[in-house]
């Protein structure tokens, strides 16, 4: 789903991304108030808002969506497909980073590796487009906290996002509101279908993030960094093959060294599996 986003957005233009991402998160928490009704969540979102702790990295959650959000949508609909594609090929070894950093996990000797060439990746990346690929980065690093976030919360996927979009939805209306009355609005400029398309914002947002909600607390920090690859290879696909946004040799190269990176975290991550896995049955088998 993410990997088709780069489609969407820019059938919300002339709107630019401030006020897309409003709307996106008006309507998304209406969405979700909807969800918790009618799964019957409301114990659930009552104990969140009770949990002092959990409302706090709740919060910190709800600012990294917007941030990326925000760049998300201002990237696609500014011809930077690609760079977007970049940042969530980079997510996953930012991912493992901050669980490094934060979480005190240890990273074994080809994790490391894999750390180095994705850095060498964002300097070649750098000097081909004669400035840091800021757009990759803000995405890599906002959705790895927002991955950091949802894993120390640990509550329900539904109940957790809902929370989320109560925060912005106060600033997003009245955001809204200050557009229409200065005349700024595009929610009713452009047509009914334009209309239901920001209208829609809210399941397009909803669906997706309840997803990685749910995957976020039933699976390890390394599995979801490798269910991550799936929505930038579908993204770089577009940016080259449906955008046809230019691809320099030293662009390229970037890509290049971003991928063998991922190919060795990626077959070390899979080999240590196994290896624990089999010394698990050995054990057991022992015992």
């Amino acid at each position: 789903m993410w990997g088709a986003f780069p489609l969407y957005w820019p059938l919300l233009e002339p709107a630019g991304a401030v006020e897309i991402l409003a709307h996106r998160a008006l309507w998304s928490c209406l969405t979700m108030g909807v969800l918790v009704l009618a799964l019957r969540r409301s114990g659930q979102f009552r104990a969140i808002v009770r949990d002092r702790r959990v409302r706090v990295i709740l919060t910190l959650a709800a600012v990294a969506i917007a941030i990326n959000w925000t760049t998300f949508i201002w990237g696609v609909n500014n011809g930077h497909v690609l760079e977007t594609s970049l940042g969530y090929f980079i997510n996953p070894l930012v991912t493992v980073l901050m669980g490094v950093l934060i979480l005190d996990e240890h990273l074994r000797p080809l994790q490391w590796v894999a750390l180095g060439i994705a850095s060498a990746a964002v300097v070649v990346l750098t000097v081909d487009y004669g400035r840091l690929p800021w757009v990759a980065l803000a995405l890599a690093f906002s959705f790895g906290s927002y991955g950091l976030c949802k894993k120390t919360a640990n509550v329900g996927a539904t109940e957790s996002l809902a929370y989320e979009t109560a925060v912005t939805a106060p600033f997003a209306a009245a955001y809204l509101a200050w557009l229409g009355l200065t005349g700024g609005s595009n929610f009713a400029s452009h047509g009914a279908d334009h209309a239901l398309l920001f209208v829609s914002t809210g399941l397009v947002t909803a669906v997706p993030l309840i997803c990685f909600g749910a995957a976020a607390t039933r699976v390890s920090m390394v599995t979801l960094g490798l269910l991550q690859y799936l929505a930038p290879i579908l993204q770089f696909a577009l940016g080259v093959l449906y955008f046809h946004e230019d691809m320099t040799a030293g662009r390229w190269a970037g890509f290049v060294l971003v991928w063998s990176a991922l190919a060795i975290f990626t077959v070390e991550a899979v080999n240590h599996q196994r290896r624990q896995l089999r010394l698990t049955v050995e054990t057991t088998t022992a015992a």
